[in-house]
């Protein structure tokens, strides 16, 4: 059983304070479940304009909700912007935005990176 934990991809949603997380026994099943939670969050979470140290920043600045991945070899996600725009990353410490090929979408790109189909 702890070889099965220790092998697992644990997807942490990150909002306002508030995390969850969830285990997967493959990076597929995280990644689908990362893209089902962002795509749903995208439709309704925003962010307004936030003052903060003399600074304002405009909700595409802003980071709504960060989903993450971590696994085996594995760290990557996504942020939900606070104007509803959704950027890939790898990484987790030092996260390296992850641009979209012609076609693809940040979810796509996220799983091509971390390796899902």
């Amino acid at each position: 059983m702890a070889e099965q934990l220790a092998r697992s991809y644990v997807l942490t949603l990150r909002r306002e304070g508030d995390s969850e997380r969830q285990r997967f026994a493959t990076v597929d099943g995280a990644l689908d479940a990362l893209e089902t939670e962002i795509r749903a969050m995208a439709q309704t979470v925003r962010r307004t304009t936030t003052k903060s140290l003399g600074r304002e920043y405009e909700p595409v600045e802003l980071v709504a909700v960060r989903a993450e991945i971590s696994g085996p070899s594995t760290r990557g996600g996504v942020d939900l912007r606070g104007d509803g725009s959704v950027q890939a990353f790898s990484g987790r410490v030092r996260r390296a935005v992850i641009e979209p090929r012609e076609g693809e979408d940040p979810y796509g790109a996220l799983r091509r990176v971390l390796g899902g189909p």
